[in-house]
């Protein structure tokens, strides 16, 4: 039987580190340091050698995808918008119910979509900045006619079905988001609420359409 000399110790072999995460692209690194410093900071206290050095890029690679500083702001908030799109094909109803459905399905995504962090930033940054660079209030101004011309769509297939009464496509549009808004947007923006929990919120979609449908009642009733 071998015996362990005294005073030895097992030797272990040094774990070895982790790879570093690899880095995103240096577009998408560069709009979002963009976005973080535009939100942080504001536009005019926000320099392109702090958003290259954020996005660990050098300066001429930042000046390669945008030319100034407006230029980054613009595509900081593009990009932004692109993903408070809702899926913009609603399914067709077959009756009165099934619209229910699906208005208040969208309602619900509505609320979801803009009362995430991210996307009040958007909004707070378009606000904000809006003397700077307008086009940025135009492009967010974009992206909510992009979900607003979905629901046209659904209600224009749902009046032409009879599910509703006759009347003006837009005007019911602008009911809906008003019915489903109220004033709980501009408390957001000023920061004066929280955002509502899942459940309020599926409440508020439900009564939203609720309301919309008694409005505008089936064209046979």
């Amino acid at each position: 039987m071998v015996r362990k000399k005294a005073g030895t110790t097992k030797r272990t072999r040094p774990r070895k580190a982790p790879p570093p995460a690899p880095l995103a692209p240096s577009r998408e690194r560069i709009l979002n340091a963009a976005f973080s410093s535009f939100t942080e900071k504001g536009y005019a206290r926000t320099s392109t050698l702090e958003i290259a050095t954020r996005a660990k890029v050098s300066k001429r690679e930042l000046y390669a995808l945008c030319t100034d500083k407006s230029a980054l702001l613009r595509d900081a908030v593009t990009e932004r918008a692109k993903r408070m799109r809702l899926a913009l094909e609603l399914p067709a109803a077959e009756d009165r119910e099934a619209l229910a459905t699906t208005l208040t399905a969208f309602g619900n995504a509505t609320l979801r979509g803009v009362c995430d962090k991210p996307v009040l930033a958007v909004y707070r940054l378009a606000i904000a900045e809006s003397g700077h660079a307008p086009e940025v209030a135009r492009l967010l101004d974009a992206a909510r006619g992009t979900n607003r011309e979905a629901l046209r769509r659904t209600l224009a297939q749902a009046q032409a079905d009879g599910l509703i009464g006759a009347g003006d496509l837009a005007t019911m549009v602008v009911d809906f988001f008003a019915l489903l808004w109220g004033d709980l947007l501009l408390q957001l923006l000023m920061r004066v609420v929280d955002p509502p929990s899942p459940q309020a919120m599926e409440q508020r979609a439900q009564q939203a359409t609720e309301k919309l449908l008694k409005l505008y009642p089936a064209a046979n009733v």
